[in-house]
Parts: C-alpha cells; structure tokens; sequence
C-alpha cells in the first residue's frame, strides 16, 4: 500500500467545525427564506441579500465540511477551485453581458 495515503496525513473536521458549519448553514437559509417571505424590501436588495447569503454559504460548506484550505499539501486543490470559479464567472457572466447586449439591440419599437 505504498502508493496509498494513510487517513492521519489528511485534517478531518471535529464535532466543533461540523456544529458551527451546520448552525451557519441553518442561519445563512433562514436569513433569505424571512427576507422573501416579509417582502419587507424592495426587490434589487432582497437580490443582494440572496447572493450574498449564497455566496457565504459556498464558504461555509466548502471551509467547514469539505476542508478546503490554501496549505501546501491541497494548493492544487484550492488552485483548481480557483480556476473552476473564474471560468464559471467568464461563462456566466458573458452570457448574461450577451443577452442584455442582444435585448436592447433587439427591441421593436
């Protein structure tokens, strides 16, 4: 089993990461869920709290349950993630610049 690596080399979670994890998981759901269901804001700020609350909760899942970090050992994890990101933002984000472009030089009338 030289070509195996032992489970000791890898940081796992404890009982205390997972618990924060799952109480920030819970309040970063709640948070949106109650901004919606009130309807006590107007529509470009219930957005931003959405994304922003989705973007937290990425971090939390990705920190605290998969234990991504940026040590030396998983630098190419963290790397790949990093490239994943930036050509998920690319690919999204000029679709979207497209479809704008194409909306406004598209109208009738």
């Amino acid at each position: 089993m030289s070509g195996q690596a032992s489970h000791a080399e890898h940081s796992h979670g404890s009982v205390k990461s997972y618990v924060i994890g799952l109480i920030l998981s819970i309040v970063l759901t709640i948070i949106p869920f109650g901004v919606v269901m009130t309807g006590s804001f107007a529509t470009s700020t219930t957005l931003l709290i959405i994304v922003a609350t989705a973007v937290a909760q990425v971090l939390v899942q990705l920190i605290l349950f998969m234990h991504m970090s940026t040590k030396t050992d998983e630098g190419w994890n963290f790397t790949s993630f990093v490239f994943t990101v930036a050509i998920l933002v690319l690919v999204i984000g000029g679709s979207l610049w497209i479809m704008y472009n194409l909306h406004l030089n598209m109208m009738i009338g």
